[in-house]
């Protein structure tokens, strides 16, 4: 593990919450839509961190669905790994349970895949690898 990739919050709005972002970092953003998860993503980026807020583009979206549930908030914690596979090997063996084994891209052009947040105190945990 290398360092926190970032923090993800899910929003209901994304352009409202660019606004209030924006005027409390004091910083700029970049959006993106990532297809993968039904998403467009905005970045803030803080040092060698980012905060991303997330916001659905579909009704059957896993942000949808959490947001119904849980309301805005922090949605998970991405740690940047130098190697993927390797992660997942080491973190199976450990214990932890994945939403998907499998890496796929996400935002930022990275490999992702999820840890189930039953094995990580309740908490949503990304492993990300640049590409």
């Amino acid at each position: 593990m290398k360092k926190i990739s970032h923090i993800g919050i899910a929003v209901n709005d994304l352009q409202k919450s660019c606004e209030l972002f924006s005027k409390l970092l004091n910083k700029d953003f970049h959006t993106e839509h990532v297809s993968s998860e039904s998403v467009t993503t905005a970045f803030f980026k803080m040092g060698e961190s980012k905060i991303e807020l997330i916001s659905s583009d579909q009704d059957d979206s896993a942000i949808t669905k959490y947001l119904k549930k849980h309301k805005e908030g922090m949605h998970h914690l991405a740690i940047d790994v130098d190697n993927i596979q390797n992660e997942i090997h080491r973190l199976k063996k450990e214990g932890f349970r994945f939403l998907n084994e499998t890496p796929k891209i996400g935002a930022d052009n990275k490999l992702i895949v999820f840890l189930h947040p039953k094995d990580t105190n309740g908490v949503l945990v990304e492993i990300c690898q640049s590409r």
